[in-house]
């Protein structure tokens, strides 16, 4: 997990945590900032266009963490 990518989506978690919890990687997007489908939706696509990248929607629903979040889009990150 790379240190930019991890702080690029933890600045673009907090209009997700109005209570001000403290996130890391392990923050569950659901359980622990309610985020809910539509919203989940919206994060993917900030996260997309803060990288250039496409998401594949069918992995979007094995999302439980924000580390699972951070490892998927740096999995859509061009090598090299």
């Amino acid at each position: 997990m790379t240190e930019n990518v991890l702080n690029e989506i933890m600045a673009l978690m907090q209009r997700y945590n109005p209570d001000g919890k403290p996130l890391d990687a392990g923050t569950e997007l659901g359980a622990d900032l309610n985020i809910d489908s539509v919203a989940a939706m919206d994060l993917i696509m900030e996260i997309e266009d803060k990288f250039d990248i496409d998401i594949p929607m069918n992995q979007v629903a094995e999302l439980r963490t924000i580390g699972d979040l951070v490892a998927l889009a740096e999995g859509q990150l061009p090598k090299g």
